[in-house]
């Protein structure tokens, strides 16, 4: 059963393209503040800023604040299986 909780929780925060595409384009890039990725996305900066606020949630990325921006990266060392998931969308 504690699997299952756990692949739901990963199954909810990869539900959704554009947290998929964050992940993807973090996956290339050292950091970006959320004004750059929603750019890059052609979303809105408060759209970017949840789906930042979910990845945050589960480690998938790091948040770092500096001069009035928050800067975010991939969280290099997330849990083994959602670094699993996420290897997967890399192989398209």
């Amino acid at each position: 059963m504690k699997n299952t909780k756990r692949f739901t929780q990963i199954f909810k925060v990869f539900s959704n393209i554009n947290r998929v595409r964050i992940v993807l384009i973090l996956a290339k890039k050292e950091a970006m503040s959320v004004s750059e990725l929603a750019e890059e996305l052609s979303i809105s900066f408060k759209a970017t800023s949840k789906h930042l606020i979910i990845l945050d949630q589960f480690d998938v990325v790091n948040s770092k604040g500096k001069s009035s921006h928050v800067f975010y990266s991939l969280n290099r060392d997330m849990s083994k299986d959602l670094k699993s998931v996420i290897s997967t969308f890399s192989e398209d």
